[in-house]
């Protein structure tokens, strides 16, 4: 039998949009911009990087970074996220959001200023010193996940929670326009400053010692909208959903809304007691009941989440071709070091503003209407069909370049208005509030892992298979068109996972995790409905 509903928390369920939602959502966006921000520079500035410390006199073409240690520079943030995203997600439920999220925040400020300070001269040290300031930067950034997507979904109403999620979620989109537009700036700035001839003219030359500065100054400008956001994140009261279901306080969780909704809420801490003495209101992670009534909506959102980053952070493999092939990178050596951080950043920009961007909005504006399982249902047929599309005449889109490029957006398009913004949301739903960080942090790590593959696995898959083809330091792989195959079907096993985890369009949290059940058994008993 199910019991009436706390008062707070149906207040916060049946509540009207206003003011507070859209501070929560700048103010959680923002950790989300810091994070994409901050993520994605690295790879405007890793050209410049092999230019500046792994130049070879005489070479016919500028230095790069060997793959191990373009591998490590790269990978390593994405390899601190996923160790953040269990220990924060962890913690978050342990300490409660709001304090664990003022953690997170300041290891980001800390470490987006450290990795600009890389010290010495010799490229060893400061790649090394690179690489261990961007895994504690991952650190940081791991722990905004769970922690950002629980506290928007534990202070929307159910009405549009969905969207305000995305929301969050969709400042992704900006962080990684941001990254690209000041590195724009900042290579302007230095190029007009510095005109200088291109590699092929003077190999020296061509890399001027103040390029040094442009890298640094790119990396550590992340540090400023996290600095900007952290009083206000410490100005937020703790969500009541922790406060009165997990810490057990009804009065400060009563309290703390009341100010927030400006209306009175009466604390019910009989009910609350009454709550937690229900058996399945108490189970671990660890658990059968655990295993029994979430364990198929764990196993749903890991293996989606997963598969999605696989495919979507394997789309990197693509840009040298495309964007080379239609001329908005030309080659290296008819560049200076300088011009061509220049032109990474405007064709990446144009990238994230035509195909990136609008797929987050799409789905802010759609999802409390046509529901999270239609979305990501469609987005991960889409990926499947579009892979396909450009794997099977690949052949063809070497020539026709165009062509290519609108496949190419399509695929990010359907990514972004599909998994990409699915996968986040609803683990941040349907898990019980004493778990719900933590499930959200193994999802998102699940996701993680997925991303490392995706970005490294297939940075060697997509090698040519012949050997003399194939990037310099890079042993031959199955080639782009086979790499393409794999991703689809990695798209299409997304689909299948899809119909394990649950739709949330519409319904309270508590009602989703059946935490307002009365009766231990019984509640345990009754089945959660796949998808509606």
């Amino acid at each position: 039998m199910a019991k009436e509903q706390l008062q707070v928390l149906k207040a916060l369920d049946i509540a009207k949009t206003q003011w507070y939602h859209f501070t929560a959502i700048v103010i959680a966006g923002m950790g989300f911009f810091t994070d994409a921000y901050d993520l994605f520079c690295i790879s405007l500035v890793t050209k410049l990087l092999g230019r500046i410390y792994y130049h070879v006199d005489g070479h016919p073409k500028p230095g790069i970074l060997p793959p191990n240690v373009s591998a490590a520079v790269n990978g390593v943030a994405l390899c601190g996220t996923l160790a953040g995203q269990l220990f924060f997600g962890w913690l978050g439920d342990k300490m409660g959001r709001k304090r664990v999220y003022g953690m997170t925040l300041m290891l980001m400020v800390i470490c987006s200023i450290a990795t600009g300070l890389s010290f010495s001269s010799s490229p060893k040290t400061v790649m090394a010193t690179l690489c261990f300031f961007r895994f504690w930067l991952g650190f940081g950034i791991g722990g905004d996940y769970p922690l950002s997507a629980t506290i928007m979904s534990e202070y929307a109403n159910k009405k549009t929670r969905g969207a305000f999620i995305a929301a969050v979620f969709a400042m992704q989109g900006f962080g990684i326009l941001a990254g690209g537009t000041v590195a724009i700036i900042i290579s302007a700035a230095f190029k007009s400053k510095y005109n200088v001839p291109p590699y092929a003219v003077d190999p020296v030359g061509s890399t001027v010692p103040q390029a040094d500065y442009v890298w640094r100054i790119i990396v550590m400008f992340g540090a400023i909208p996290a600095a900007l956001t952290y009083y206000w994140r410490m100005k937020m009261p703790e969500t009541a959903r922790y406060t009165a279901l997990v810490a057990k306080n009804a009065k400060q969780a009563a309290s703390d809304m009341s100010k927030v909704l400006q209306m009175e809420i009466k604390p019910e801490q009989n009910k609350i007691e009454n709550m937690g003495k229900n058996p399945s209101n108490s189970f671990g992670l660890f658990s059968r009941e655990f295993a029994r009534r979430h364990g198929m909506h764990l196993l749903g959102t890991t293996t989606t989440w997963f598969l999605l980053d696989i495919a979507f952070y394997s789309q990197n493999l693509f840009q040298k071709d495309i964007f080379s092939a239609i001329g908005w990178i030309p080659k290296p050596q008819t560049m200076n070091a300088i011009e061509e951080v220049y032109k990474i950043a405007r064709a990446q920009t144009l990238i994230a503003l035509c195909g990136t961007v609008p797929g987050y909005w799409f789905t802010v504006a759609l999802i409390d209407y046509i529901g999270r399982f239609t979305i990501q249902v469609l987005g991960f047929s889409c990926m499947t069909v579009f892979m396909l599309a450009l794997a099977i005449p690949y052949h063809h889109w070497t020539q026709n370049h165009i062509g290519f490029v609108v496949m190419y957006g399509l695929t990010f398009f359907f990514a972004n208005f599909g998994p990409n913004s699915t996968t986040f949301i609803v683990p941040a739903e349907i898990f019980p509030a004493r778990l719900r960080s933590t499930c959200h942090g193994i999802s998102a790590a699940a996701g993680k892992a997925g991303a490392i593959i995706g970005a490294f696995g297939f940075l060697y898959a997509a090698q040519s298979k012949d050997k003399s083809k194939a990037d310099a330091g890079y042993p031959a792989g199955i080639g782009v068109k086979n790499s393409l195959f794999v991703l689809a079907a990695c798209n299409l096993l997304g689909l299948l996972f899809t119909f394990l985890v649950p739709e949330s369009k519409g319904r309270s949290l508590e009602e989703l995790s059946n935490e307002n059940e009365e009766g231990g058994e019984e509640a345990a008993d009754r089945p959660v409905p796949v998808w509606l």
